[in-house]
């Protein structure tokens, strides 16, 4: 099979998603294709052979991605970030309901209220310290929740699952201030990189990163096909 499941999707969507095995690529099928609501490819940019491939079997390009990584070295604890507790869950769901309308997971591939609640519990289980392992978050001086960083400790590195800023408060440097505190939250862990994933199209975000001295790693693409798709 060159299609493997991917249960916490299929489950939360409740839709069969699965994603290609680009290994397996050369025995993949229209009919394969079609056993699946979904099937996602994530190929790299360099790949033209691939996505040549999976063009022709009536996949759609849907999000540009970067990998990007921040060398750790001095860092320093930020005034007005602190570690999110459950009492700051729900200000938390709803802002991150609201801030990712645009990710890959967005209409027409996936029902658009369903996708709100999709980063709603991401945000809600890094507070919980389940997939994500802590959320750290801004507050203004009415206590009010203005942004949030989701950070894990992975294979012996720190990573960004979420970053986000209340519209009501871009442009007041947040963004940079969770950064920094990131890269703290890394140092205190004993790790010398924070690897970051963002999408291509969000240039906000890259200019921060990269302002901040990451080092882009790569580049790659999200594709998609629908069961109903054709070739």
């Amino acid at each position: 099979m060159a299609i493997n499941v991917l249960a916490w999707e299929s489950t939360f969507f409740s839709q069969r998603v699965g994603k290609v095995d680009l290994a397996q690529l050369d025995r993949l099928s229209v009919e394969e294709c079609a056993d699946w609501d979904l099937v996602q490819a994530k190929v790299s940019s360099t790949d033209y052979q691939s996505l040549d491939k999976l063009t022709a079997q009536g996949f759609a390009l849907v999000e540009g991605e970067a990998e990007l990584v921040v060398a750790i070295a001095d860092t320093s604890r930020q005034s007005g970030i602190r570690i999110a507790r459950p009492t700051h869950i729900e200000a938390l769901r709803h802002l991150a309901a609201n801030l990712f309308t645009e990710s890959r997971f967005r209409t027409p591939w996936f029902d658009h209220h369903l996708t709100q609640q999709f980063y709603a519990q991401w945000i809600d289980n890094a507070v919980q310290g389940t997939f994500d392992d802590q959320c750290l978050i801004s507050l203004d001086e009415q206590a009010t929740v203005t942004g949030f960083v989701s950070l894990r400790q992975s294979e012996g590195v720190a990573r960004i699952g979420l970053l986000g800023v209340a519209s009501t408060h871009r442009g007041a440097g947040i963004g940079h201030q969770l950064l920094l505190a990131a890269a703290d939250w890394a140092r205190s862990k004993g790790l010398t990189e924070l690897h970051i994933t963002t999408q291509l199209s969000n240039l906000s975000a890259m200019r921060l990163y990269l302002r901040q001295g990451a080092r882009l790693t790569s580049t790659s693409y999200w594709l998609y096909r629908k069961r109903d798709d054709s070739v």
